[in-house]
């Protein structure tokens, strides 16, 4: 198995635990479900202020790019595009550095999340 495999994101969660955008709830945070193959990957996310959302990108090595778009519990609609850096933790599980902005924003906000099992 080479490092590429070990940075796979299919069929991996990750919950959100810092957000320069928005204060992040602890008890509800927005939970993140991947899929992936031959480099392409996609998946959804719910909680906190978000009612769904969907992305689609690419990963390269440890990196990823990807559009966003969701539905808030304000009834207003968001999008944009994020990359993320993927680093390896204790016990075989990832986190996700994201450097996101939202579509007609330029400010440039930073997430953290981290896998789950």
């Amino acid at each position: 198995m080479n490092d590429s495999d070990l940075l796979n994101l299919d069929g991996r969660r990750f919950v959100m635990v810092s957000s320069t955008a928005s204060e992040v709830d602890p008890a509800g945070p927005t939970e993140f479900s991947y899929r992936e193959s031959g480099g392409v990957i996609w998946g959804d996310y719910t909680g906190d202020t978000v009612v769904h959302g969907r992305f689609v990108g690419t990963r390269d090595g440890d990196r990823i790019e990807i559009s966003y778009v969701h539905l808030l519990k304000s009834g207003e609609r968001a999008g944009g595009r994020s990359g993320s850096r993927i680093e390896p933790r204790d016990g075989g599980r990832l986190r996700l550095v994201e450097e996101f902005t939202f579509t007609g924003d330029d400010t440039v906000h930073v997430s953290v999340c981290d896998e789950v099992v």
